[in-house]
C-alpha cells in the first residue's frame, strides 16, 4: 500500500535524560554556591530548632526521669532499711515471747512438781496411818485368833484324846500339852 501523504509521526515518549543535553541539576557545577548557601542556612535553621527547642525538651525529660529513678531508689532503700527494721523489730519480739514462754512453762512445771509432791506426801501420810492402824488391827486379830487357837487346839487335843483312848484328860494337862507343843515349834 502507498501512502499517499506522508506525515511525521510525533511521540509522546520521552527522551533519556542524557539525550536532552543536560547534567543532573545536583551534579551541575554552576549550581554549587546556590545549594552551599540552602545548605549552609537550612543546617543552620536546623540547629537553631534543635538547640532551642527539642533538645532542652528532651533533656528536662531525661532530667525529670533521672530525678524521678534516683527519688525512687531512695524510696525503695528507705522502705527496705524500715522492712529491716520491722523485721529485726519482730524478731526481737518473738525471741522474747519464747523466753516468756518458756519461764511460764518452767514455773508451771515446778509449781505443778511442788503441788504434786506435796500431795504424794499428803497422801504417804495417810496411807501409813493407814497401814499402822491395819497393822495393828491385824496384831489384835492376830493375837486373837492365836487365843482362840490355843482353846481350839485345846478342844481338838481333848477329843482326839478321848477318842482315841476313851478317857477324856483334865483341861490344864491338854492346855499344858497345848502349851509345849506351841513353845517348842516357836524355838524351832
Amino acid at each position: 500500500m502507498a501512502q499517499s501523504g506522508a506525515q511525521p509521526v510525533t511521540s509522546t515518549e520521552h527522551a533519556p535524560a542524557g539525550e536532552h543535553g543536560g547534567k543532573f541539576p545536583p551534579f551541575d557545577s554552576t549550581n554549587f554556591a546556590s545549594q552551599l548557601v540552602w545548605l549552609a542556612l537550612t543546617f543552620g535553621a536546623l540547629y537553631l530548632l534543635m538547640s532551642r527547642i527539642a533538645l532542652p525538651r528532651i533533656g528536662s525529660i531525661l532530667e525529670a526521669r533521672r530525678r524521678r529513678i534516683s527519688d525512687d531508689l531512695a524510696q525503695s532503700n528507705e522502705l527496705g532499711a524500715q522492712s529491716q527494721a520491722v523485721l529485726a523489730a519482730h524478731e526481737q519480739a518473738l525471741s522474747d515471747a519464747r523466753g516468756r514462754a518458756q519461764t511460764l512453762a518452767s514455773d508451771a512445771r515446778q509449781s505443778t512438781s511442788a503441788i504434786a509432791e506435796a500431795r504424794r506426801k499428803e497422801l504417804d501420810a495417810g496411807l501409813n496411818t493407814r497401814i499402822a492402824e491395819a497393822e495393828k488391827s491385824i496384831a489384835a486379830s492376830r493375837a486373837s485368833a492365836m487365843s482362840n487357837v490355843r482353846g481350839i487346839a485345846s478342844e481338838a487335843a481333848g477329843a482326839i484324846v478321848e477318842r482315841l483312848t476313851g478317857l477324856r484328860p483334865a483341861d490344864h494337862e491338854i492346855a499344858e500339852a497345848v502349851k509345849a507343843a506351841h513353845d517348842g515349834q516357836q524355838n524351832a
